[in-house]
């Protein structure tokens, strides 16, 4: 199906429009306080901990609790949220639309996720696509930035798993503009 220049305009500047004025409507609500839970225990803290770990590997009292009590390996955990997976934006926005990516969507959810589970499809698929906005490439850490919510919970013990899921979109995104490579041309 080849689009017209007109359609492709719409296709590439709509999503640059959401993130360039959207962005910003919905960083404003975006997670301040993050609740890391690992089996029965639970710590809730300031978003700028868990940055800060994933920046420098400084890790707070709090967060240090949750990862003995998960027994995950700080370090493995640290480059879960900071791996960066190409993604393109338009590709994301469609590939999260369609059924295959709702259910990856419904996977990542499992471990990032509101205290209640009202529209974290919706939620979750919006912090994809803000953080490819930003450079084409989205982290575990982006999402948890980009995710519309004053609260956010994640389960600590899937941190790298959904760090792996997060992989298969892209691989995902990369398979589909491989097989169908002139639709924006």
């Amino acid at each position: 199906m080849k689009l017209s220049k007109l359609q492709r305009l719409f296709f590439l500047v709509i999503p640059s429009l959401f993130v360039g004025f959207g962005g910003g409507i919905l960083q404003a609500n975006a997670a301040e306080k993050v609740v890391i839970k690992a089996g029965f225990h639970q710590a809730s803290i300031p978003l700028e901990d868990l940055q800060n770990f994933a920046e420098t590997g400084q890790v707070s009292p709090a967060l240090e609790d949750i990862l003995s009590a998960s027994k995950s390996d700080s370090e493995r955990t640290r480059q879960a949220l900071t791996k960066e997976v190409p993604v393109n934006l338009v590709w994301a926005d469609k590939a999260l639309n369609h059924p295959l990516g709702e259910m990856l969507l419904d996977q990542i959810s499992v471990v990032i996720h509101p205290p209640t589970t009202t529209a974290n499809r919706a939620a979750l698929r919006s912090a994809i696509v803000l953080s490819a906005g930003e450079d084409n490439q989205v982290s575990l850490l982006e999402i948890i930035e980009n995710y519309p919510a004053s609260e956010l919970h994640i389960e600590g013990e899937r941190i790298v798993e959904a760090s792996e899921k997060l992989g298969r979109l892209s691989q995902g995104v990369k398979e589909a503009m491989r097989k169908i490579p002139d639709i924006f041309r």
